[in-house]
């Protein structure tokens, strides 16, 4: 079995220091155990993310040396993938919808 990790970093934002590290754990890990260390971008945040943080966090990466195996992994472009998925667990039972109107998860989230 082959040693796999990543970095999976949301473009809402330049890379920061607390990435940089998460970043090196990982793929300094990966390179001990002859693994593959991936960067996968979340960026299925629309309103947030945007392209030149995604530019900024991809240079920033490879400007310190960190240099990922393979191509970048964008999660929006399996945005379909996912909505299938989701299908299958609901038709199963294994999910539920939530009906909570924006009011309602703002409030519970308060109680928290």
């Amino acid at each position: 079995m082959s040693f796999i990790c990543r970095f999976a970093p949301s473009p809402t934002g330049p890379l920061h220091i607390g990435g940089v590290r998460t970043a090196l754990f990982n793929w300094l890990l990966a390179k001990k155990n002859k693994g593959k260390f991936y960067l996968r971008i979340e960026d299925t945040d629309k309103e947030r993310s945007k392209e030149e943080f995604k530019k900024q966090i991809i240079d920033s990466l490879g400007w310190i040396g960190i240099k990922h195996d393979d191509k970048e992994f964008i999660q929006s472009k399996n945005i379909k993938k996912h909505k299938q998925i989701v299908d299958e667990l609901l038709k199963k039972g294994f999910a539920y919808k939530c009906y909570c109107s924006e009011e309602e998860i703002k409030q519970q989230k308060e109680k928290m």
